[in-house]
């Protein structure tokens, strides 16, 4: 199965084949939308210091900087956080969070479907 090329999607303005703003390259668009979104989220997290939990639902190894490694870094820095992972296969951590982490190896939507009977 093949797409035809006339139907790949091209720049408007060079021509070039354009692709899909994922955080995979040197890329990535950050536009004005983008950093007011991330404006937000630093006061949220800026304004939620105390108690929380960090909770990752299906973040596997894609793009980890940008989920996973900043959660585990909060987690540490705040002894009153915790750091909850669902993953099918990937729920893991860094041993140094010790009791402050809950990782579960299971489909998101099963688990959280068990865990709203309880």
């Amino acid at each position: 199965m093949t797409v035809p090329t006339e139907l790949l999607p091209v720049c408007p303005v060079c021509g070039r084949p354009m692709t899909m703003n994922l955080r995979s390259d040197d890329r990535f668009v950050e536009d004005e939308g983008w950093v007011e979104a991330s404006g937000r989220y630093s006061d949220f997290l800026q304004a939620h210091q105390g108690r929380v939990l960090y909770l990752e639902l299906g973040v596997g190894y894609n793009t980890p900087v940008i989920i996973k490694y900043p959660f585990w870094r909060m987690t540490a820095r705040n002894p009153k956080a915790v750091y909850a992972c669902i993953n099918y296969d990937e729920a893991v951590c860094p041993k140094e969070l010790g009791g402050q982490a809950v990782c579960i190896d299971g489909d998101v939507g099963a688990v959280l479907q068990t865990l709203s009977c309880i």
